[in-house]
């Protein structure tokens, strides 16, 4: 843990990262250092999310086989569907998955303060700090993502209210328990009944898309297109950039029919691969698993040799840097292996050992500076950690018919920032705590996250009201007039900043 020690009055970090050596540089010079390996931590982030999101796409686009009987023939029928449900998918692994930098980091900050009667401020902080960025910058990138004059809206409203509902409540629910039920001190059972909640999120945001009776909003749903994704996206020449939506496509992967062989019928529909070409099976593991290596180094794309000098010697630069990454990330299996699960629980344990030398950089810097951790979170960890969330959003809404999936991410990801990624860490040190020392966990800070919690409710509503007004106005929530677009975006970053700086002021001391 970093340490500090005074000299004349002034305080000198003796803590170092990899050599003691590090304590002899200057305070400046540290500090560039150690921000410049956070920088690089976050590079390190970009590279496994696309192999990440690869997996993850893998995983959702299972197909289950079931069998059905004509009612007119008495035939049967072998359907293929989709295992995954597309707002379980969205709420489950896409959230889950783009917060999870998040969710490991605070996690890790917890499992090292076991034995602290104080909970750590880093996890927390960046969790609310990550909230913020986003609702904020990354719903402004998403407004002027599509083309100009392209209007998308949420084509479920029903869907994406429930959503909001347990986002909203999420944070209330964390104010609640900080300053109302158990001011300043977290129980055992507040830490479980906030975890449950991300279970009733689940079932409720599936009952409200089955619209189960009773449990669900009356409203109508916009008819879906048939290619939730348009055809081009899944190309094999636009593969560099991945796919995390296909899920939501009509086309690849869909439902499948074919008759049962030795029936007369003809089929429904097919969209199966024909004969000739060569299936999942056929590939052989170990080869793919080779050429991931000679990808991970390779600089130059067919495409890069077009380029002028300098564009070309830029790419390759940035290539070079991130090199390093790619061969470690080269050793992720496959994502035709289990359906991408070996694939996707590698990248999280990769993601994990990231956020690792992320807490550990963190606590560095706040003790070279003297910055308070929790201003850390609330800005370079919150904004880094969060690239996931920025990248798959604005995939969305370049990409996707509608701006479900964009939303849906948005708000999701709030909600499992809370009920998993604060309340999984608060839950290992309150039953640390309440089994060993029969005490809850205090919250050293509580004045200053329950501050930010408010600058963040009051602020959002002001987010929420703008796209509600936009609905009504323009008659969808992302994209529109250029004019009104950037309005919209620069309102937007200018809540982000309200938040920033009136938060890290509070934790501060100075207001």
């Amino acid at each position: 843990m970093p340490g500090n020690f005074s000299i004349m009055g002034q305080e000198f970090c003796e803590s170092y990262f990899i050599f003691q050596g590090e304590t002899g540089l200057g305070v400046g010079f540290r500090t560039f250092l150690y921000f410049l390996g956070l920088a690089y931590c976050f590079v390190g982030l970009s590279a496994i999310t696309a192999r990440f999101f690869r997996s993850m796409e893998s995983v959702v686009s299972h197909t289950r086989k079931v069998v059905k009987i004509n009612p007119d023939t008495g035939g049967e029928i072998i359907m293929f569907e989709k295992v995954w449900n597309f707002t379980v998918a969205d709420i489950s692994l896409l959230a889950f998955g783009t917060s999870f930098p998040q969710i490991s980091l605070a996690t890790i900050d917890a499992i090292r303060n076991l034995g602290n009667l104080y909970a750590g401020g880093l996890g927390p902080g960046t969790l609310v700090g990550s909230a913020a960025f986003d609702l904020f910058p990354i719903h402004a990138v998403c407004v002027v993502v599509p083309r100009a004059g392209e209007l998308k809206k949420i084509a479920d409203v029903g869907v994406w209210l429930v959503e909001l509902f347990w986002s909203f409540w999420a944070y209330i629910w964390l104010y609640i328990i900080l300053e109302v039920w158990t001011p300043n001190v977290i129980t055992i059972w507040e830490a479980l009944l906030t975890v449950l909640q991300y279970g009733l999120l689940l079932m409720h945001a599936y009952a409200q898309d089955k619209r189960w009776p009773y449990f669900s909003l009356p409203l109508p749903r916009s008819e879906r297109p048939v290619d939730w994704v348009p055809a081009e996206v899944g190309e094999d020449e636009n593969r560099n950039v991945v796919d995390i939506f296909s899920i939501h496509s009509g086309s690849g992967i869909g439902p499948v029919y074919e008759n049962v062989p030795g029936t007369d019928e003809t089929p429904e529909y097919s969209n199966k691969d024909s004969p000739e070409k060569m299936s999942l099976e056929d590939y052989h593991v170990f080869a793919i698993w080779r050429q991931q290596f000679v990808d991970a180094v390779k600089l130059e794309s067919t495409e890069s040799r077009t380029l002028n000098l300098y564009l070309r010697l830029a790419r390759i630069s940035w290539q070079l840097l991130l090199v390093p990454w790619r061969l470690l990330f080269a050793f992720v299996p496959p994502y035709h292996i289990a359906h991408g699960w070996i694939a996707f629980i590698c990248s999280l344990v990769f993601i994990s050992g990231i956020a690792y030398i992320v807490t550990q950089l963190t606590d560095l810097i706040s003790c070279v500076t003297g910055i308070n951790p929790y201003v850390i979170a609330f800005t370079a960890l919150a904004s880094g950690t969060s690239w996931p969330d920025l990248v798959a959003s604005k995939i969305a809404a370049e990409r996707q018919i509608t701006a479900d999936s964009a939303i849906a991410n948005i708000t999701c990801s709030n909600s499992v920032n809370i009920y998993v990624g604060i309340g999984v860490p608060w839950l290992i040190d309150t039953a640390y705590n309440f089994f060993v020392y029969k005490e809850p966990l205090r919250i050293e800070n509580a004045a200053g996250l329950s501050f930010s919690l408010l600058v963040f409710f009051s602020t959002s509503v002001g987010c929420i009201a703008v796209l509600v007004i936009r609905r009504l106005t323009l008659g969808a929530e992302l994209g529109g007039p250029r004019l009104w677009a950037w309005i919209t975006f620069v309102f937007f970053m200018l809540l982000w900043l309200i938040f920033v700086v009136l938060s890290s002021l509070k934790v501060s001391g100075i207001i």
